[in-house]
């Protein structure tokens, strides 16, 4: 598994993620809407700590930068 985010694309995905948790635990969202958020928000938070997003692979996307050093 080759890592293929980038430092800025884990962390939105962390806030968004606290914005979901916030959300849901002062009640502003709730019912289905709510399960699927909190799905959303524990794959934004597992995908950030490892940093690979599984929906980039394919596509070949890579938010993270590439080092130019040559050895």
């Amino acid at each position: 598994m080759k890592k293929n985010m980038g430092t800025i694309d884990r962390v939105l995905r962390i806030i968004a993620a606290l914005v979901i948790m916030i959300l849901y635990f002062t009640d502003q969202i709730s019912g289905m809407v709510a399960i699927v958020l909190l799905i959303i928000s524990a794959i934004f938070i597992f995908t950030s700590f490892i940093s690979f997003c599984p929906l980039y692979a394919p596509f070949g996307l890579s938010t993270r930068k590439r080092s130019n050093r040559q050895f």
